[in-house]
């Protein structure tokens, strides 16, 4: 998909608050509307999430992807711009969203935080041995909330972040932060048990998103499009995954929230499966099975438990 974004010296200069160094941060990492916390830009929800799990009360969180937008093709405002500059931790994923990629270059390198230096990233979106064409399903796949562990890295590494802007509440955060973790250790056992014994472990999905819970719960997964859900592919990889669908038997394959199901409802009607949605809690909707990361999580547990044949 083609990208148009503003170019940051205008954006700075319809923003009037300027691209430089935090504001917020320079006035003891206070947000002007919001006495008593620190203001907190996270790029799109599961970031979001984690902030809002360890610093509670302490931060207001802003967003830079809105509700229901696809993550991947963000494309940022002036005031999403200015919000950035007024923020005393900004925290993102670099390579993830081009976009947010320009506009952190002008935050100040103690403000942000990229977690992709934090959790390990070295699993590839497709790493099943086929042509996926176009280019799909090549790269590092960026979803590693998918596997509650390398998500806990992240959490942990928010709250040193967010005491170093903010050190008197330090302790707190840490607290919060061990406590989120313990839920997502409780979360991982819970997924552990629940995908142990199944019939398939193949795992088709609408969308090369779920490297890392593949990996983790020991699933194959074929993804139908690349890491970003825009890649499709091309007629001839369609047939090779309608193959693989039929050689392994797959019942179930599995679409998604934010984007089309066209792809999953074709490889479905040639090969007789199933589509259940699968969800890579890239942002929540009206649609979401759950209010929060852990509920939709656990929703996902429970659509492969049955997609899978697990017992």
């Amino acid at each position: 998909m083609k990208r148009t974004r503003l170019a940051l010296p205008l954006i700075c200069a319809l923003a009037l608050a300027g691209c430089g160094a935090g504001s917020a941060a320079s006035e003891g990492g206070k947000a002007a509307t919001e006495p008593d916390t620190i203001a907190v830009t996270a790029a799109f929800y599961p970031l979001a999430y984690a902030v809002e799990r360890v610093g509670g009360d302490r931060v207001t969180v802003s967003s830079l992807t809105k509700p229901g937008a696809e993550p991947h093709d963000v494309e940022l405002t002036p005031k999403d711009v200015a919000t950035l500059s007024r923020s005393a931790v900004v925290v993102y994923e670099k390579g993830f969203q081009p976009a947010v990629d320009e506009a952190v270059v002008q935050v100040e390198e103690d403000v942000a935080l990229d977690v992709s230096t934090v959790v390990d990233l070295s699993i590839e979106a497709n790493h099943d041995g086929h042509d996926h064409g176009g280019g799909t399903g090549e790269g590092v796949d960026p979803h590693f909330w998918l596997d509650p562990t390398r998500y806990a890295s992240a959490v942990t590494a928010i709250a040193e972040r967010l005491a170093l802007a903010d050190p008197g509440d330090a302790t707190a955060y840490a607290e919060n932060a061990d406590a989120f973790v313990a839920e997502l250790t409780a979360l991982d056992a819970e997924f552990s048990a629940g995908l142990a014994s199944c019939t398939t472990r193949e795992l088709v999905t609408g969308h090369a998103a779920f490297a890392y819970l593949a990996d983790r719960y020991d699933l194959h997964q074929v993804g139908i499009a690349g890491v970003s859900p825009d890649a499709e592919p091309n007629a001839a990889a369609m047939n090779e995954i309608v193959e693989h669908v039929r050689e392994k038997d797959v019942t179930t394959v599995y679409a998604e929230t934010l984007v089309s199901k066209d792809l999953t409802d074709t490889i479905a009607r040639e090969t007789g499966a199933v589509v259940a949605v699968l969800d890579p809690i890239e942002g929540l909707t009206d649609a979401s099975a759950g209010k929060n990361y852990l509920e939709v999580m656990r929703s996902n547990l429970a659509t492969l438990t049955k997609g899978q044949g697990c017992r």
